[in-house]
């Protein structure tokens, strides 16, 4: 095989994966709400679900709590050529300021489903929690705008 074709092909597959992620991107931004929630394996409180909104533009994020102080925002990086999909975020002000977690997601239609390693030790493998672990899975819809 000739080193111009192999080039050429490790190219178009970056190209590839950056397209991916662009449109990952574009399908991930908006205003989401969460329909349901759980850490370590346990479902959050009703309440607790209601009063969060994040919000994801560009490479962007925020994420506001009803009734408690702060906001919490940084950066979001998409990996959309893994499998799962992958993010890399990493807070810049609020609670989670310096923090970075990982965390895998699908985009359906108008549900976003992230998993987030809270403990900031690697990867989630599988969009479930269990026990024992700081895992948190949250099944987002999109709001209107």
């Amino acid at each position: 095989m000739k080193i111009p074709f192999l080039v050429g092909v490790v190219a178009a597959l970056i190209g590839f994966a950056l397209v991916a992620a662009a449109d990952d991107g574009k399908s991930t931004d908006g205003v989401w709400k969460p329909v349901k929630a759980e850490l370590a394996g346990k479902p959050m409180p009703p309440a607790v679900i209601e009063a969060i909104t994040l919000k994801i533009r560009g490479d962007r994020y925020e994420v506001t709590v009803k009734g408690e102080a702060g906001v919490d925002k940084g950066t979001c990086r998409l990996d959309a050529a893994s499998k799962p999909k992958r993010m890399i975020i990493t807070g810049t002000d609020g609670p989670n300021k310096g923090k970075t977690f990982e965390a895998i997601y699908e985009v359906k239609g108008k549900t976003l489903r992230v998993c987030y390693d809270l403990s900031g030790a690697g990867t989630p493998r599988d969009f479930k929690t269990t026990k024992g672990t700081r895992l948190f899975l949250a099944t987002y819809q999109r709001q209107k705008q």
